[in-house]
């Protein structure tokens, strides 16, 4: 933009939001669960719909409950966790 007299500034009201796909969104915590050291999420399922996550099924500790959920809003696209996840010993 030029020096023009008068102009103070110059602001856009555009902004930029990604169209994520629920399928997408699933996909990438479920690869992040198989990456991850600290969770045996043989027996997690993830549910994506409009931005929510809901986790469910067991884990073996409190660290991989925590763990899934990190993993869960990492996920690009991802507006609310419900981690329902039960821990079994």
């Amino acid at each position: 933009m030029r020096n023009l007299t008068g102009v103070t500034g110059l602001s856009s009201p555009i902004s930029v939001r990604s169209q994520v796909r629920p399928g997408d969104v699933k996909d990438k915590i479920e690869a992040a669960f198989k990456r991850s050291e600290e969770l045996d999420a043989q027996w997690v399922s993830v549910q994506a719909r409009d931005g929510k996550v809901t986790l469910k099924g067991n884990v073996h500790s409190w660290t991989e409950k925590d763990e899934a959920e990190q993993a869960a809003w990492a996920a690009p696209g991802v507006a609310e966790v419900e981690n329902l996840l039960t821990v079994t010993t």
